[in-house]
């Protein structure tokens, strides 16, 4: 007798019919997420913490590497504990470098993994295909998707969206083998890991204990054997059976860790209550729940940075938002034997928002976009199943659902890809975020940023002033025109603008030192030396100011103080090569020669191609003796002069070579 043949993919899904829809349901995700998130392959990074994120964040841009995954693991960057998230980037560095486009993709690859997982766990816990393939569609397509997936700086919500997934599948298998120790283990790892892609995800055990109570039916108390052979009921504690809370205990612990690294990574950055009141915040959070409601009813006028309120909403307003999410919950918990879903739905957006809507404020936007990118799944499936609900006596009720259906994940993706397209660069990004919000101060300022960078200063200027007409204390506003007014060539704005940020923030040692350049530049060097050593006294490790104050030094003659200054300088950045041609050009004028020389060296050695450090060699091998060496380092500075097309230094040192030449066989006739 043969064996039994194993059956292929191809026949199991030729034998099953639904098998063969849910190849389907998981293409079509696949497809349409490419579809709309596809254009972002052609996109740049974006001035809003991509630099921090990727493109100026060494611990990124330097590759991985152990060191730097052991970096990742025992530092909290960007102001949060996300090591996993970090290392991610560090990946697609290594792979695609400092080209945006590849970070785009990995987003959409990851938002498309995890779309396709929810459809997939979602379907194994209601046994209902199409409704669970709706609210995979609507989650995967939704405008509001747009700021996760199209953001790379947002790797965060995407990576932390696949393994909340993994999850829920990982727990969906252990509820069905609930004796499993490696199953629960498994829930433990994905939720572990889930915490290391963005904390914010805390609160999945709640939802774990929501979904116990719908699709999985676990809150049925069982009766256990007492001693006495007599049925013995199961423990509650308010109305759930203590079984599911112990069980969800380690998961707790888990949460409680990465809730305490949380909020020391982020101290610095979350607001005091005196920079945000209480009462603010809790009127913006009240009213950010219903804000989020209606937008995704109507995904209109999204934007990359919503303001915070200045002061509380009117009372009637936040009165109203607050009763109706009372009424609400009141009905879903009237209904909840009836209707579990609607529990179920609902407790998890409000749930999964709380972390992020603001009582605890970190940042200056009033709510976003992608605080909802894993909290709407709730509401998704309440609104899904209570369609169906309401259709189920429907005799063309198919027909009306699936049409139904289908025109809103058309009309979703439409609005998703328009939406993608506003982040395709900084410039366009900012211009649709100015005319969907109210008097946007930081918009009109990364605006301005986005304007400085493609060298258009007059209109930088322009966005920079209309920020500060929001805001007249947004010190970096008024930093950055101080900057864009010295690219102009206007240094007394310049240094007026920083004047009135230092009014404002007095130890911001960056301001300082900018007003120290701009002094430097009107030929002021005792007051500009002054700001650098006021800079340094905030931050001894600036880097900058010590190269800055040694030039400021060395050109009002005090040569000692400025090789100090270059030398902490190069201390701080050895691999600075300016720094380190800056200090040899001050040690030659010392006449320390061989110190000088030493110094060039260096600096050829950081960057072989500066033409100017050559040529510094040159004249110090010269001040040696050492003419046939000079000669060498001036045709290597010609070289480079004549590829990089400076002709001024190239004919200099034309005219120097000729020079030395015509001398150098009298110096070597032998006496």
């Amino acid at each position: 007798m043969k064996p039994a043949r194993l059956q292929t993919t191809r026949q199991l899904v030729k034998r099953n019919p639904e098998t063969r829809q849910v190849v389907c349901v998981c293409a079509f995700l696949v497809l349409a997420v490419l579809a709309v998130f596809g254009q972002t392959a052609g996109f740049e990074f974006v001035n809003f913490d991509d630099p921090v994120y990727v493109s100026e964040n060494p611990s990124v841009t330097s590759g991985l590497s152990a060191r730097a995954v052991a970096s990742a693991l025992t530092h909290a960057q960007c102001s949060l504990y996300h090591p996993l998230t970090m290392i991610s980037l560090m990946v697609d560095y290594q792979f695609h470098g400092l080209w945006a486009g590849g970070f785009h993709l990995t987003n959409v690859v990851i938002h498309a993994a995890a779309s396709v997982l929810l459809f997939l766990i979602l379907r194994q816990m209601t046994a209902a295909l199409w409704r669970s393939a709706f609210v995979a569609a609507v989650f995967a397509l939704h405008p509001l998707r747009v700021e996760s997936v199209a953001w790379v700086a947002e790797r965060k919500d995407v990576l932390a969206a696949f393994f909340f997934m993994l999850t829920l599948g990982a727990y969906l298998r252990y509820v069905r083998n609930p004796h499993s120790l490696g199953g629960y283990l498994m829930v433990a790892v994905f939720f572990g890991l889930d915490l290391l892609c963005k904390p914010t995800v805390v609160t999945l055990p709640f939802v774990l204990l929501l979904l116990d109570y719908w699709p999985l039916h676990r809150f049925v108390t069982r009766r256990a054997p007492h001693a006495t052979g007599a049925p013995m009921e199961e423990q509650e504690v308010f109305g759930i059976p203590k079984r599911l809370i112990l069980e969800k205990i380690p998961l707790l612990a888990l949460a409680a860790g990465a809730c305490v690294a949380t909020l020391f990574a982020a101290r610095k950055a979350i607001s005091s209550v005196d920079t945000v009141p209480v009462m603010i915040r809790i009127s913006n959070a009240v009213v950010a729940y219903v804000v989020y409601l209606r937008q995704m009813v109507w995904p209109a006028g999204l934007a990359a940075f919503y303001p915070y309120p200045e002061k509380a909403f009117p009372l009637w307003e936040t009165a109203t938002a607050f009763l109706l999410l009372a009424g609400i919950s009141g009905g879903v918990w009237a209904l909840r034997r009836k209707q579990p879903w609607l529990l179920t739905g609902w407790y998890w957006y409000l749930g999964m928002l709380a972390p992020v809507i603001g009582i605890v404020q970190e940042g200056a936007f009033g709510h976003a976009d992608r605080n909802t990118y894993l909290p709407q799944i709730g509401l998704y499936m309440l609104l899904t199943w209570v369609a169906a609900e309401l259709c189920g006596g429907w005799r063309y009720r198919l027909l009306v659902l699936g049409g139904l259906s289908t025109a809103i994940v058309a009309a979703l993706s439409l609005c998703a890809h328009a939406q993608t397209s506003y982040w395709r660069n900084s410039q366009v990004l900012w211009t649709h975020t100015i005319a969907c919000t109210a008097p946007n101060s930081f918009a009109r300022y990364n605006l301005g940023f986005a304007l400085y960078q493609k060298g258009e200063m007059d209109q930088a200027v322009e966005q920079y002033r209309e920020a500060l007409e929001i805001k007249p204390d947004f010190v970096m506003a008024r930093s950055n025109l101080g900057v864009a007014c010295e690219q102009k060539g206007d240094t007394d704005e310049a240094i007026a603008q920083y004047r009135k940020a230092l009014e404002i923030q007095p130890d911001n040692a960056e301001i300082r030192a900018n007003l120290g350049n701009a002094l430097s530049e009107k030929g002021q060097f005792n007051e500009a030396v002054e700001q650098y050593h006021k800079a340094l006294e905030i931050n001894p490790a600036y880097e900058d100011a010590h190269f800055n104050q040694g030039i400021a030094l060395f050109r009002k003659g005090d040569t000692e103080g400025a090789i100090k200054q270059y030398r902490e300088a190069v201390r701080i950045k050895p691999d600075d090569a300016m720094a380190e041609d800056n200090l040899g050009v001050a040690l030659a004028k010392a006449g320390r020669f061989d110190e000088a020389i030493a110094s060039y060296r260096q600096a050829i050695k950081i960057s072989p191609r500066f033409a100017d450090v050559y040529d510094n060699l040159g004249v110090a091998l010269i001040q040696k003796g050492e003419t046939k060496e000079a000669i060498e380092s001036w045709r290597q500075a010609l070289d480079l002069a004549a590829g990089q097309k400076n002709n001024e230094l190239a004919a200099k040192l034309e005219e120097e070579i000729k020079h030395y030449e015509a001398d150098r066989p009298l110096r070597d006739v032998p006496q």
